[in-house]
């Protein structure tokens, strides 16, 4: 019986001491929770009683070299509804599928989804958020967004690129600072009780968006408007594929203008801007057409420069001294190089020509014999010196590397191609870079459209540089490359860029895109000005003319066109030589008085002052005239009489 005693006893003893070890533990976990996860808990449970809304951040703008804002944001809403807030959800799906124009039933699925906010559509115009907030819809959310907006629509399309629906850049500008334009996201923090509803007297915390930076760049609307206009008519007239243009300062880099027509409309960029018919393919098809749409034919592909590479091949013989400006050479119309007969464009061959008279001529056989006095060695080597074996860096994502022989497998059939432009691919920013880099005085600069960020105030927050390399040619080089180059304008294949007053260097270029019996060709033409002090550089490429297709014939003038408009607008003056002044009639005379004079006296005054005239009016005399008499006016002006 006393045995028995004892063994309850410690069984009780046991069960005991394992209440209290637990209740101990449980102290203890509690004491823990209690000190040590206060703030843990206290957050969880203001989670349960919170809910939170994002206030999106104004996205930085993109301001042109003239102050024009080329990028901007317009104010939308967001427009949502919580699902624990609703009253009349029949009215709601009614009136949101009425003012929002979707599909009720849409609509409807979303507002009976059983979440704590169901987002009904977003990007919603400022005016119709505004009407759906007057209506003060139990359970109805309008949010005020911003989205991109663009009010050129599609000027410098495929440079800015446009951002996604979530205020992200997705191509150009736009992607590549994207860590400077985009803002901080702000928020709206509310109460609700135990169900979910909105606590009426709790007022709401708001975090407010930091808004982005602003981004300032080289480009100019004014030049990049006139280039587009340029390009957009020749592609019309010669029935091309695409037309590019690029503007730049060769000096430092800065990128003026840079066109891909067709351009595509920034502020709806998922339509196709060609009538293509997308009834049955499929969304990989569409998606690969609107990549082809967005890209940026000036940094994201390459082809062959042809005769614009000559401007490479001269100055690399000229600095490695295989080569002078009176060397004599003979065209006969091809060169034989090993088994290839390689043609010149003159079928009947230039005869006899200076090394200066073979720039000017475009000849072929010329810049063969060039090349191979020069050797694969030394052509590699200038290549890497001029930097075209590397991507030159543009501030634009994208940008495809120059496609060139493996040296080891270059023999002089591939000598001589690669000497006048052929057998090998580089972007058109890698051929107007390393031409900026030759006719600057020998610095290799890196081509750039960002000059500065600013905050929403107008503070610097970052003034962007950009690598420099000296020396890649010398300056001996760099001028007597500015002299031929003004010669192929002034009396050579470029002629057709002449402008009287204007020292112009360029070089044309014709190269026929692979496979060659397709027989498609692209015209180009690469100038800059003053030929002397460049300024300004401008490489036009037309992929793919019908009829007549040579550089010469049909890039070079509207590169005339360009330089006549933009130079002007730069406030680089006309400066006439003697020569120049007497062949194109230039300088300034006194208008005379043609008041009262009849129609023959008139003409006659006229005549003598070798000026044209207009004439509303048949018979009798001068009643009126146009400019008056005594203004200043050019010689060349044309004279408005009215005869009564």
């Amino acid at each position: 019986m006393l045995r028995n005693k004892t063994y309850n006893r410690k069984k009780i003893l046991i069960i005991f001491i394992c209440c209290f070890l637990v209740l101990g533990a449980l102290a203890g976990r509690l004491i823990y929770l209690m000190l040590f996860q206060s703030e843990y808990y206290q957050e969880q449970a203001d989670a349960l009683h919170e809910r939170e809304r994002s206030i999106k951040a104004a996205r930085g703008k993109i301001i042109d070299a003239n102050g024009t804002v080329l990028a901007t944001n317009r104010t939308v809403c967001t427009i949502s509804v919580i699902h624990s807030q609703i009253k009349e959800p029949e009215v709601i799906i009614s009136k949101l599928s009425e003012i929002l124009g979707m599909d009720e039933e849409t609509v409807r699925k979303r507002v009976e989804k059983n979440s704590s906010i169901e987002r009904i559509k977003t990007n919603v115009d400022k005016e119709i958020g505004d009407e759906i907030r007057n209506l003060g819809l139990a359970g109805v959310k309008v949010d005020e967004d911003f989205k991109r907006y663009y009010p050129y629509s599609t000027l410098a399309s495929k440079v800015l690129g446009f951002t996604g629906s979530d205020n992200q850049g997705i191509i150009g500008l736009e992607v590549k600072y994207e860590e400077y334009l985009k803002g901080i996201d702000g928020t709206i923090l509310t109460l609700t009780d135990a169900r979910g509803v909105e606590i009426a007297d709790a007022g709401e915390d708001r975090i407010e968006p930091v808004p982005g930076n602003d981004l300032y760049i080289s480009l100019d609307s004014n030049i990049q408007k006139y280039c587009e206009q340029a390009a957009q008519k020749v592609m019309e007239q010669k029935s091309a594929d695409a037309v590019s243009v690029l503007v730049m300062n060769p000096q430092n880099g800065e990128i003026m203008a840079m066109v891909n027509v067709p351009e595509f409309d920034l502020n709806d960029p998922f339509t196709l801007n060609t009538s293509v018919d997308t009834t049955g393919m499929t969304e990989e098809q569409k998606q690969d057409l609107l990549n082809q749409m967005w890209r940026n034919r000036c940094i994201n592909d390459t082809y062959e420069p042809g005769s614009t590479f000559k401007i490479i091949t001269a100055a690399s013989g000229l600095e490695e001294g295989v080569v002078h400006l009176d060397d004599q050479f003979s065209c006969p119309g091809f060169r034989v190089v090993e088994d290839r007969r390689i043609r010149c464009h003159k079928a009947g061959g230039h005869g006899g020509e200076t090394f200066v008279q073979g720039i000017m001529n475009s000849c072929n056989p010329v810049f063969i014999d060039v090349g191979l006095r020069l050797g694969v060695d030394n052509f590699y080597k200038y290549f890497n010196q001029l930097g075209l074996l590397s991507k030159t860096g543009v501030d634009l994502p994208g940008e495809a590397a120059t496609i060139m022989h493996k040296k080891d497998n270059v023999g002089p059939v591939e000598l001589a191609t690669i000497s006048f432009g052929q057998s090998f691919q580089i972007t058109p920013i890698q051929l107007a870079t390393t031409v900026s880099s030759i006719i600057n005085g020998g610095t290799r600069i890196t081509p750039h459209l960002g000059v500065e960020v600013k905050n929403t105030g107008g503070d610097p927050v970052k003034t962007l540089t950009y690598p420099t390399k000296e020396h890649i040619i010398s300056e001996e080089t760099s001028e007597t490359m500015q002299y031929l180059l003004e010669q192929v304008v002034k009396e050579g294949s470029g002629n057709k860029a002449y402008i009287p007053g204007y020292k112009i260097g360029g070089k044309t270029a014709t190269s026929q895109t692979l496979p060659r019996s397709a027989h498609k060709y692209i015209s180009s033409f690469l100038g800059f000005a003053p030929a002397d002090d460049p300024q300004v550089l401008c490489l036009l490429i037309i992929n793919n003319p019908q009829g007549i297709y040579y550089g010469g014939t049909i890039a070079a003038p509207i590169v005339k066109d360009i330089f006549g408009n933009i130079l002007p607008y730069m406030g680089i003056e006309q400066r006439f030589t003697e020569e120049e002044t007497q062949e194109n009639n230039i300088g300034e005379i006194t208008m005379p008085d043609l008041m009262g004079k009849t129609k023959e006296e008139m003409q006659e005054i006229l005549k003598e002052f070798e000026l044209g005239v207009s004439c509303i009016g048949e018979e009798g005399t001068v009643t009126d005239q146009f400019p008056l008499a005594g203004e200043t006016i050019s010689k060349t002006s044309n004279v408005i009489v009215y005869l009564e």
